[in-house]
């Protein structure tokens, strides 16, 4: 008899001690009975420049400002291709087997690898000019798949305005872009059809790395009065030197971004991108929540500022002009 109390005495104990374990677990339970755990979020960057930091910066930003803390109830694996395209397709199939919550992918060939990779998690995406055109949606209402997010489109007719009021006599632009970004075609033909509703000649130079930037650069001096740079992260990624040699040749470099201007080119009519991360971080947070993507419209930023490098304005020898201004300098490299 004693050794039946004894033994019914350690079964409480256990199950006494496993009752207080799972309340100590890191996954408890809520109110209405689910689990809760630690979703996991991927983050894939096509390579470091300032506007696509800012993006990861504000998304980032939103979660913390809604709950979401990377260690306490996110984990976040941010991982950064350095301008390589087989990494993004590498960092995106980890990311599938790794079987993350959601996947955020900061410009088009990181979006494209990661769709590549799953059809099942959840992608937000952002710094994608045209998604549709990308093949990561079949609306930006209605996006219909695992994919949506935030758009930096701007309609070319903002930026190329800015030759007009810097170079109104200008009757060449040049454009440099990397022939493998589908992002960076669409922009070159929304600049032909600009071009030739406004009487300008187009002369293209298309790059495969960063390597060719330099000869490419050398080439167009001479035989544009400016230069149209989209938003091509290889390109961007280059800018201390394409704006080194446009400037010695005193060809105005107009840009879509503040990284750019920031890095020498003359100006943009720009958003501000840790403005567009914050948004997708808020975006994302609908999809933790519960709220299927496939419902979830493709947004862009209605709002843009003109952005002038002071330092290269001056280099130039061009007059500051009467609009209302954002003037910045050159960032040291």
């Amino acid at each position: 008899m004693k050794k039946s109390k004894k033994l019914a005495s350690l079964i409480l104990v256990g199950s006494l001690g496993v009752s207080m374990l799972s309340g100590c677990s890191d996954s408890p339970s809520n109110k209405n009975g689910e689990i809760n755990k630690i979703q996991t979020i991927g983050i894939t960057q096509l390579v470091e420049h300032p506007s696509l930091d800012k993006t990861r910066e504000g998304f980032v930003k939103a979660l913390e400002d809604n709950g979401y803390k990377d260690g306490e109830n996110i984990k976040i694996d941010y991982q950064n291709a350095q301008n390589s395209i087989p990494t993004t397709q590498t960092i995106a199939s980890k990311f599938a087997s790794d079987k993350k919550d959601l996947i955020y992918a900061i410009s088009t060939p990181s979006a494209q690898a990661a769709y590549n990779a799953t059809k099942d998690i959840p992608i937000m995406i952002t710094a994608v000019t045209d998604p549709i055109e990308a093949g990561l949606v079949k609306s930006l209402e209605k996006p219909g798949g695992n994919v949506s997010g935030t758009s930096d489109y701007i309609s070319i007719d903002k930026n190329l305005e800015l030759v007009k009021t810097f170079v109104p006599e200008a009757k060449t632009i040049g454009v440099l872009y990397n022939t493998s970004e589908v992002n960076s075609k669409i922009q070159v033909d929304n600049l032909k059809e600009y071009a030739e509703k406004n009487n300008y000649t187009v002369v293209e130079k298309g790059v495969s790395s960063s390597n060719e930037v330099n000869q490419a650069m050398s080439s167009l001096a001479g035989k544009i009065d400016a230069l149209y740079v989209p938003t091509d992260n290889l390109i961007v990624s280059s800018m201390p030197i394409v704006s080194k040699i446009a400037n010695s040749n005193k060809i105005p470099v107009i840009a879509c971004e503040d990284g750019s201007v920031s890095s020498g080119a003359l100006a943009c009519q720009g958003i501000d991108y840790e403005k567009l991360g914050y948004k997708s971080g808020e975006l994302a947070i609908k999809v933790l929540k519960g709220e299927k993507i496939s419902n979830i419209p493709v947004t862009t930023l209605d709002e843009t500022q003109i952005i002038v490098n002071e330092d290269t304005l001056k280099a130039l020898s061009l007059d500051k002009p009467e609009d209302d201004i954002v003037y910045i300098k050159t960032q040291s490299n």
